[in-house]
């Protein structure tokens, strides 16, 4: 596995290789440390005695590019073939701020192929992840984190597997006290949203990983918010889904507010 590690900032890339070495350790290839400026030229013999001197980034190759951070950092992904990227991000204290925010690697999320992990908030050691899946028969972001990022997981990780039953996108057949009910019960009864639940249980299951499903009601947007918060998470995975037209915005359009709402490390995964 390849991987690309960009920093935009020389103040937080401590932090941004502290929870790096977390994934970096558990594959066999070196990866590439990129840091982007726009206005200011660092001296490369500094940076790489500073990368270097984490033992996990030893061989790592560094780059130093002028420019736009989301140019280079798609004209580096264009050159050479990445399978994760992971980069940091300065997020508004206040979440009426985040509203506002413009974020400049919105372009890389929504235009690379391969999963993004931005870090941000407080660097903690990878414990508890909370995975937003909105269910379907094939269980697709399950099937593509275990595809692409298994070699990852250390195997020790507590994961809360996510479904947001919404009123507003409840099916027609749903009966009212479903949209009450906790992820236990929906399961116990073989409901549609409980059978997706089991599934999603049984894709994650592993001797060492202990996956947990759990089920909120209300609009999804703040239900993840709110969870992420609550549950105090390590990090969030979401999917970026691959739907056509309105479907497509929609979708996309509720990832992108919860990369730029949420106040700790988030993986994309597409």
């Amino acid at each position: 596995m390849r991987i690309l590690i960009v920093a935009t900032d020389l103040l937080m890339i401590d932090d941004l290789l502290s929870f790096s070495a977390q994934l970096v350790g558990r594959v066999e290839v070196a990866p590439t440390v990129m840091l982007v400026v726009e206005h200011t030229s660092p001296n490369l013999e500094v940076l790489q005695t500073q990368i270097h001197a984490n033992g996990f980034f030893g061989r790592a190759q560094v780059k130093i590019c002028n420019g736009k951070v989301g140019e280079q950092i798609l004209k580096e992904l264009d050159e050479t073939h990445y399978d994760l990227v992971i980069l940091e991000e300065r997020t508004p204290l206040h979440r009426l701020a985040r509203l506002w925010h413009k974020s400049p690697i919105g372009p890389v999320v929504e235009l690379t192929r391969c999963p993004v992990l931005i870090v941000r908030g407080k660097i903690r050691e990878i414990d508890q992840i909370l995975l937003c899946d909105s269910g379907g028969e094939t269980s697709p972001l399950l099937s593509r984190l275990t595809a692409q990022l298994a070699d990852l997981l250390a195997g020790e990780e507590q994961i809360t597997i996510l479904h947001v039953m919404s009123q507003i996108s409840a099916g027609p057949g749903v009966a009212g006290k479903q949209l009450r009910a906790e992820a236990q019960e929906l399961i116990a009864e073989c409901t549609p949203e409980g059978m997706l639940l089991a599934q999603d249980v049984q894709a994650l299951a592993h001797p060492t990983v202990h996956p947990q499903p759990k089920v909120r009601h209300g609009l999804v947007l703040d239900e993840i918010l709110n969870e992420a918060r609550s549950g105090d998470y390590d990090l969030v995975v979401i999917g970026a889904h691959r739907s056509n037209g309105w479907q497509r915005f929609l979708l996309d359009n509720l990832a992108q507010k919860i990369i730029a709402q949420i106040d700790r490390p988030v993986l994309v995964v597409k």
